[in-house]
């Protein structure tokens, strides 16, 4: 139980780091949180400081994601404190718990008065090395929507969506023996709609007609 807590709390410690304050403070000696939207994460370093410190730190935050499930993880070794009823052997499940912490690290991370970001790009990193075929489907999914409405907040949501709709697809009508569906399913569901509770304040203002549209060619948001 020690060393499973171990991970627990590093990979949230890992999660926790504070990417885009840390860039902000760096870079233009400001809070993130004092500018744009509030939100200290990757998609309002783009809208405050433009696009290539932006995807600066969406890399840095999805790359906390991996750090958890990739390093982290391996931590572990003997088998589990409590009985593993999945269908996933002890290290796969170990990734998913390390990956979770990250995320909730990163939503409310310890070095920040826990008000952090929305989760979406460590939840990337963490879902990209789990369910591949699955993120790269909600990848796209998330450039086509941005590339169209220009509302990151949208693309985000939509992308979380695709995740266990994907799954549900290839299970369910291509007939893809996914290992773990049953377990994998209602994981995929929780982490997508946590994203979707993270960006509570965006589907209202999309609801309202103003949340801000990213202007890529600007390097800024209108």
């Amino acid at each position: 139980m020690f060393l499973l807590t171990t991970i627990i709390i590093l990979s949230y410690l890992v999660g926790s780091i504070p990417n885009s304050i840390i860039i902000s403070r760096v870079v233009k000696g400001i809070d993130i949180r004092e500018h744009g939207s509030g939100n200290a994460g990757g998609t309002n370093v783009m809208r405050v400081m433009g696009w290539r410190y932006g995807v600066i730190a969406i890399l840095l935050d999805a790359f906390k994601g991996v750090v958890a499930v990739v390093f982290i993880a391996r931590l572990h070794y003997g088998g589990m404190p409590f009985e593993n009823v999945t269908p996933f052997d002890d290290f796969t499940l170990v990734q998913i718990i390390a990956g979770i912490s990250a995320v909730i690290g990163h939503i409310w991370t310890v070095f920040a008065g826990f008000k952090g970001g929305k989760g979406i790009a460590t939840a990337l990193g963490m879902l990209i090395i789990i369910v591949t075929i699955d993120m790269l489907v909600a990848v796209a999914v998330f450039a086509i929507v941005v590339s169209v409405s220009r509302y990151i907040s949208l693309g985000s949501i939509l992308g979380a969506i695709a995740v266990p709709l994907t799954l549900v697809i290839r299970e369910n009508l291509f007939h893809v023996n996914i290992e773990g569906y049953g377990t994998l399913l209602p994981f995929l569901i929780f982490v997508s709609l946590l994203v979707i509770y993270t960006h509570r304040k965006n589907v209202v203002r999309l609801i309202n007609g103003n949340e801000n549209k990213v202007n890529f060619s600007k390097n800024k948001t209108t």
